[in-house]
């Protein structure tokens, strides 16, 4: 029985990465536009690593076969088209869905009206840490769309993040080349970074934004 799983896995891991491969190959001739199109199916729903896209990129840059200002200008306009993607789906379907089937997954009225609410006030953070955290950077935009977060703030905070990411990728590439081993190696490391800047800038922001509210009820 163990036996039989770990082969359904083993198959799916090597179809998957069949899979990517086709796509590099079909979408990356394309060159930026290439970019744009894989970065906006990692952006969204596909799971679609960036890591597999911004490196190569990156190490084409340094060989002078693409330039490195277009290299990041694609991979950011491909992240934020495809989180408008997401976001169009929340707005379009999401909230109507949780309030029809919400009781099931545990989501009330009340629930959706706190996201929003909670948006509103906290939107601009959350979106751009999301981005720049793992698996959430895909699904960010979701709860933004639900919420109906402003759509140019929205934008601003995705580029943001999106910036930082894609820029992170795309130097990897072109400081280490085609080293899969290496780059691997240093974006775990970066990755953890990443995860604990994110805390910390979230933690300063609580403790400022608080006392920013503190300070209004004092006003006369």
């Amino acid at each position: 029985m163990l036996e039989a799983i770990l082969s359904f896995f083993g198959n799916c891991a090597a179809l998957f990465g069949g899979l990517i491969g086709w796509l590099v190959n079909v979408i990356g001739h394309l060159g930026y536009a290439g970019i744009v199109g894989l970065m906006f199916l990692e952006s969204s729903f596909f799971p679609f690593p960036s890591e597999v896209v911004m490196p190569p990129a990156g190490y084409l840059a340094w060989k002078g076969e693409m330039n490195v200002a277009l290299v990041l200008g694609a991979g950011i306009l491909g992240s934020i088209l495809g989180a408008l993607f997401n976001y169009w789906i929340a707005v379009r379907w999401g909230r109507p869905f949780f309030e029809k089937y919400g009781k099931y997954f545990f989501v009330t009225h009340e629930s959706l009206d706190k996201a929003e609410v909670f948006f509103a006030h906290h939107g601009h953070i959350s979106t751009f840490t999301g981005r720049l955290l793992p698996v959430i950077r895909q699904y960010i935009s979701l709860p933004a769309g639900l919420a109906r977060m402003p759509l140019p703030q929205f934008c601003f905070y995705t580029a943001l993040g999106s910036g930082v990411w894609v820029t992170i990728l795309t130097l990897l590439g072109y400081f280490l080349g085609s080293n899969e081993a290496l780059i691997h190696e240093e974006l775990h490391k970066i990755t953890i970074l990443l995860i604990a800047g994110c805390a910390v800038l979230v933690v300063i922001y609580a403790i400022v934004y608080k006392r920013r509210k503190r300070g209004q009820k004092q006003r006369p």
